[in-house]
């Protein structure tokens, strides 16, 4: 995960975070891509998904994320940070 921008390390991708924690956050990201998209976030759902099970694979998470459509993209990032508050 090493490889993100510090403007890009938050949330799940955030460094040092334990294992479980990570996925949690993914999770967390990932219900609400589905909540906020539906099937207009299933590229990033599928590789939030893959995250969950190797950390490597983050920075595809993180770039499927910013593919979103600009409002669907400020839909999903708001209401996570307003969860994580």
């Amino acid at each position: 995960m090493s490889g993100l921008a510090s403007v890009d390390q938050w949330g799940p991708f955030a460094p040092g975070l334990a294992e479980t924690e990570r996925v949690a956050r993914l999770r967390g990201l990932r219900a609400i891509l589905r909540l906020c998209c539906g099937d207009r976030g299933r590229a990033a759902e599928a590789e939030l998904r893959a995250a969950e099970g190797d950390a490597g694979r983050a920075g595809d998470a993180l770039a499927a994320l910013m593919r979103l459509e600009p409002l669907d993209r400020r839909r999903v990032l708001a209401s996570y940070a307003a969860l994580a508050r």
